[in-house]
């Protein structure tokens, strides 16, 4: 491993969380496209499929802020066992409903609820941010190393719950998911000694994360990242079926991971400067740009080449995200700031899985990447209109940010002095 990914490691703990991460996060890949590829081989409907994989990610995005929000006041273990729970048995409801034929309301009913899912990378994140904060090299690379391992997951993932599904049976990979999650949660949330103090006092009371301005446009342009992501992975696995192969998909995935994979470890290796706003809003421009071949696609060899270079932008882009989200949002919402980023992208799925079903379903699988190549235009948008925002945080955000600190660190240590 190079030195500066070595050196976040010197610190208890790290290896253990960052492990427990990785295998939590499985189901990120694995849940929608498992979905997909469940519902398309047991109905032939994509429509439907769609359908249901945007429902979990509209479920995601309503509950995935809040799970974060009280993650920040009670801490971590606390909070994500019981959501967990509850997220693993709409798992179990969706698979048994699917495999008996019942009502599409009962599957939806179901997807609703496996949205209550903790985001792990969040988690993650904000152990790495609790330990490094104030050294901005330090925290770089294990943001850089987070995105990777995000990435890890995007290549493992569908190749394991597509291969699986056609493979084996039908549930095969939403299952195999389901127990990814349950394994990571119960390892992350059994390491007490580098989760985070939880700030039940200061700013909390006080409104969302989400009031602040940078934040909002981050959150903004991840709907329209979000739209592409998801686009992409529904039209790859209908194109791989027109085309004969479609085990192939997951194949072809992998190699759009791959290339975010990476651009990601080499990201890391570098110490970038100038102005993080600068540095998002071309890595956004070059996430757009690696869309338009995908218009030109004719086949899969072509489809895995132009998936792998489109990839290159992504890991990049997430980790400046992360970065901003530092800069914008208080350290005691740090949970809840990363969350909504993921929100965002939980939307953006959302929205790019049901219109790509939908264009599927009407004029073939060929024309579905005319989404992802609007969803990315749309991005560009957001994001110029967005850069005075992101420039830097007002000084008023800037000596609120300071002040809760300052608040939640004399709370704790009384707290400390009390106990």
């Amino acid at each position: 491993m190079p030195s500066p990914y070595r050196a976040i490691f010197t610190l208890p703990g790290t290896k253990s969380f960052s492990a427990a991460g990785l295998l939590g996060r499985m189901p990120l890949s694995m849940m929608s496209i498992g979905i997909v590829t469940m519902v398309s081989q047991l109905t032939g409907r994509y429509g439907l499929a769609g359908a249901l994989a945007a429902t979990v990610a509209l479920s995601a995005a309503v509950l995935g802020p809040q799970v974060s929000r009280l993650v920040d006041r009670y801490g971590q273990r606390r909070v994500l066992r019981p959501v967990t729970a509850v997220s693993l048995a709409a798992t179990a409801g969706l698979l048994v409903s699917a495999r008996r034929e019942a009502p599409d309301w009962t599957l939806f009913l179901s997807s609703a609820f496996i949205g209550c899912v903790p985001s792990l990378g969040s988690m993650v994140r904000a152990r790495w941010a609790a330990l490094y904060d104030g050294a901005s090299r330090e925290l770089h690379t294990a943001y850089s190393l987070e995105s990777v391992v995000d990435e890890i997951c995007f290549i493992l993932g569908p190749i394991i719950s597509i291969g699986l599904s056609t493979a084996w049976f039908p549930e095969a990979g939403p299952l195999l998911a389901a127990l990814f999650l349950a394994a990571g949660v119960l390892w992350l949330t059994a390491l007490r000694a580098t989760e985070p103090v939880p700030h039940p006092r200061g700013e909390h009371g006080r409104g969302s994360a989400l009031r602040a301005p940078g934040l909002q446009v981050l959150v903004a342009a991840f709907v329209t990242v979000g739209t592409v992501f998801g686009a992409v992975d529904v039209v790859t696995v209908a194109f791989a079926e027109e085309q004969g192969h479609k085990a192939a998909a997951s194949v072809v995935l992998a190699l759009y991971a791959l290339g975010s994979c990476l651009a990601g470890v080499v990201f890391g290796l570098l110490h970038p400067k100038g102005p993080a706003a600068r540095r998002w809003v071309l890595g956004v421009c070059a996430m757009a740009v690696s869309m338009i071949p995908l218009q030109l696609v004719g086949n899969l060899p072509f489809l895995a080449v132009a998936l792998f270079v489109a990839g290159l932008s992504i890991a990049p882009t997430m980790i400046t995200t992360m970065a901003l989200v530092g800069q914008h949002v208080p350290r005691a919402k740090l949970t809840e700031g990363m969350t909504w980023v993921s929100t965002g992208l939980a939307v953006g799925i959302a929205v790019g899985s049901s219109a790509a079903g939908w264009v599927i379903d009407t004029a073939g699988a060929g024309t579905g990447y005319v989404v992802p190549g609007l969803a990315g235009a749309a991005a560009v948008a957001v994001a110029f209109l967005g850069h005075r925002r992101l420039r830097r945080p007002s000084a008023r955000q800037q000596r609120e940010g300071l002040a809760e600190h300052d608040r939640n660190d004399r709370d704790h240590r009384d707290e400390q002095h009390v106990a």
